[in-house]
């Protein structure tokens, strides 16, 4: 990584302005999954032992512009006290004077948590008067340990940038920068990328961009049904976006002209719709006209499986089917197993997006993956070759 990381800096007796991602859900008042706050936790603490006076900032939900209560993060704040083992201070605004009196009265290890950014419109915008306001609030350091927020050209993430000395990753960040900047720029062969999800114009320039890195793909979910109609296989009820069948006929010979490695499912699991409560397991090619396939197949999973023996880098982002209905998780689970069985085997894998993180928590397999990324949009416009403007903005280590 050739940005500044906070290891890089004397945070000693600094006000540091920590844009974090604490983006939770919430019930009641009360965080329901405290997972994004855990991730970020390594960082805080690092900054806490090295003296830093932290002043804590991260967005909600989508207020729109404007205070909510119903975004509020004041029980995230609670819930950080918690986790840390000491009293963490709430500021019930991110700019004006009581974050400034509240800031300077921090001591060093004291942390302080900004009320939600967007609970101001010039967050969105970018608007760089706002961003000096948060800016204000350090004495010139910024770190931003908020990969999921890296995609976004917010004041918070961006514009800030502007009016610190130094913006610097935080150790989450770096450890995103790292695992996946190494696997678009210099994996361990050979690599196979398993992509999944519903459409295949959500992840178009991640398919083009990994057939040029990847030495194979491994294509499930719905998206796989727009690649076999693409061929001419009848697919039923089969959900296909019909205006992306030329599209797809021109990534499969883009792959067979190079000899590249494009699986797609052989044999899936079909119901007469999501709700049904009958399934039937058929060869991808003997679907029913009255049948929509829901999942990968047994067959299939086995020639992921075997598809993933002896690799050395693996990217998955995206189920296999409509995972979150028990009938129809079996694949997506299978493919969880085979990627930690690989990584056992000596592959570095790494996974991202929501349901294919939740799935390696259902399989059991979590603590055998080696990175399981945070950010789902940023991970995915990273895997697409575009530059993060929350990464760009950062300090580059030269300077």
């Amino acid at each position: 990584m050739n940005k500044l990381s906070i290891r890089d800096l004397d945070l000693a007796g600094e006000r540091v302005f920590l844009r974090v991602d604490f983006n939770v859900p919430l019930d009641a008042g009360r965080v329901t999954d405290d997972t994004r706050i855990r991730e970020t936790l390594p960082t805080l603490r690092y900054a806490m032992e090295h003296g830093a006076r932290l002043v804590l900032a991260s967005h909600l939900g989508r207020p729109k512009g404007k205070p909510n209560p119903q975004y509020s993060l004041a029980p995230v704040a609670a819930k950080l006290g918690e986790l840390l083992g000491r009293p963490v201070g709430f500021a019930t605004d991110c700019i004006g004077a009581e974050a400034e009196a509240k800031s300077r009265a921090l001591a060093d290890g004291g942390v302080l948590l900004l009320e939600n950014v967007r609970f101001h419109a010039e967050e969105e915008g970018n608007d760089d008067a706002f961003a000096a306001q948060l800016a204000a609030l350090s004495d010139g350091i910024f770190i931003c340990d908020a990969f999921g927020s890296a995609h976004r050209a917010h004041a918070s993430v961006v514009g800030i940038t502007r009016h610190v000395r130094q913006a610097a990753a935080g150790l989450l960040m770096e450890r995103e920068l790292d695992f996946l900047g190494k696997a678009l720029t210099n994996p361990d062969r050979p690599f196979v990328a398993i992509l999944g999800g519903a459409k295949v114009s959500d992840k178009i320039e991640v398919v083009q961009n990994l057939m040029n890195v990847a030495d194979a793909m491994l294509i499930g979910g719905a998206m796989a049904y727009t690649f076999l109609k693409s061929q001419g296989i009848a697919i039923g009820k089969s959900l296909v976006e019909s205006d992306k069948l030329e599209l797809a006929r021109e990534l499969l010979a883009h792959a067979q002209s190079r000899n590249f490695r494009l699986l797609l499912p052989v044999d899936h699991v079909v119901a007469a719709g999501p709700t049904a409560a009958e399934t039937r397991t058929v060869d991808i090619r003997e679907t029913p006209a009255d049948m929509m396939g829901l999942d990968i197949g047994p067959r299939t999973v086995k020639l992921f499986e075997e598809a993933l023996r002896g690799v050395r880098t693996i990217v998955w982002n995206g189920p296999m089917g409509m995972f979150e209905k028990s009938l129809f998780a079996a694949g997506t689970l299978g493919v969880a197993k085979a990627v930690a069985d690989a990584t056992g085997a000596g592959a570095t894998s790494i996974v991202g997006g929501g349901d294919s993180v939740a799935a390696i928590h259902q399989a059991g397999v979590a603590g055998r993956i080696s990175h399981i990324s945070t950010g789902g949009g940023a991970s995915l416009e990273f895997l697409a070759g575009r530059t993060l403007p929350g990464v760009a903005a950062l300090t580059d280590k030269s300077k």
